[in-house]
């Protein structure tokens, strides 16, 4: 298959929809990552997006939406607490997980009964679904389990020769995945953290769970509700090892454990190691998540065998680059403190 890019212009957006019309699977920007999009209504379009991404097939998708008025189509039933969430959070990077309407095939659910829904801010991503008609499926527009990537360039490399088109939108904003949420009585249990952290979360509802598959290995066989809970994602080709220590017993640790070939990855202004090449990924959480998937996409352009990164921290949107990194590394976590 020849991938074509697409820009932003209203003939090549065009494009882009007739594409997805016809069954095709198209890569779109969002304001959190890029997507791998195609009809959420049409299984067989769906059945191109694991193909694409060689994702498992119980790995659930998130369906995105233009406009309140599609929620009808997809959800059978609207919690008060998700109406709440929306007039608050929406559009934006917010994923609500709802029970399905019988319009959605079990292949974009993960064979599940509901349905995560998510209506982004992106404005091509936004204008992309409208020109469809019909709301999009779109996981990440990455090979299953490596970094997601936050531009058009990353797509390509990954996708080229497997997708019919990839919008290249520019650099995503957020740069992780959007906060995934479900309803429990009047409680919100958060499943993947992201932008909309659970501070913020907590200006809606007084009751917010933080399940433990945000934090922890989930048991073999476990079903899950939302993506990025149940498999390794995320990872470069490197082995990376999570280090959650203050600065000195960091630095003691690499030391003490680098060979040739490894590499750190570091908060912007730290102080550095000598003779252990390094990367930075920002100095406050935004930032970190900004450039995240980025930086561990060069480590392999680098050919980084180990990276030993610096935890980050775990409030706000920093709880959201714990969770990308801690998976990124298949949970080896190494505490010194």
């Amino acid at each position: 298959m020849n991938t074509v890019l697409l820009g932003t212009t209203d003939p090549e957006l065009e494009e882009a929809a007739r594409l997805l019309k016809s069954g095709e699977v198209v890569g779109i920007p969002t304001e959190t990552v890029y997507g791998l999009a195609a009809n959420a209504f049409n299984a067989e379009a769906v059945k191109k997006i694991f193909a694409a991404k060689g994702r498992p097939c119980d790995n659930p998708l998130i369906v995105h939406i233009s406009s309140m008025d599609m929620i009808g189509d997809i959800a059978s039933q609207v919690p008060e607490a998700a109406i709440k969430c929306a007039k608050r959070f929406w559009p934006g990077p917010l994923t609500m997980i709802m029970p399905k309407s019988d319009k959605i095939p079990l292949v974009t659910s993960g064979g599940l009964d509901t349905v995560g829904i998510r209506f982004p801010s992106n404005p091509v991503a936004r204008r992309i679904i409208e020109l469809c008609g019909f709301p999009l499926a779109a996981p990440s527009a990455n090979l299953s389990g490596s970094p997601s990537p936050t531009n058009a360039s990353r797509v390509m490399e990954d996708m080229n020769g497997r997708i019919a088109a990839i919008v290249d939108g520019g650099e995503s904003d957020v740069g992780v995945e959007s906060t995934v949420i479900s309803f429990e009585g009047n409680a919100i249990r958060l499943l993947r953290p992201g932008k909309i952290s659970v501070e913020l979360l907590r200006t809606v509802c007084d009751e917010v769970l933080v399940d433990r598959g945000v934090t922890d290995k989930l048991a073999e066989g476990v079903i899950v509700r939302s993506p990025g809970m149940k498999y390794k994602h995320y990872a470069p080709k490197a082995n990376v090892v999570l280090v959650d220590s203050d600065l000195d017993s960091y630095k003691e640790y690499v030391a003490s454990n680098a060979v040739q070939g490894d590499y750190c990855l570091l908060f912007d202004e730290s102080e550095k190691i000598p003779g252990v090449p390094y990367l930075t990924y920002g100095l406050s959480s935004e930032a970190q998540a900004h450039c995240l998937f980025e930086r561990l996409r060069q480590f392999d352009e680098l050919g980084a065998k180990t990276v030993y990164t610096r935890c980050p921290s775990q409030n706000g949107v920093g709880l959201a680059v714990y969770n990308r990194i801690l998976r990124s590394a298949g949970f080896n976590l190494v505490r010194l403190k």
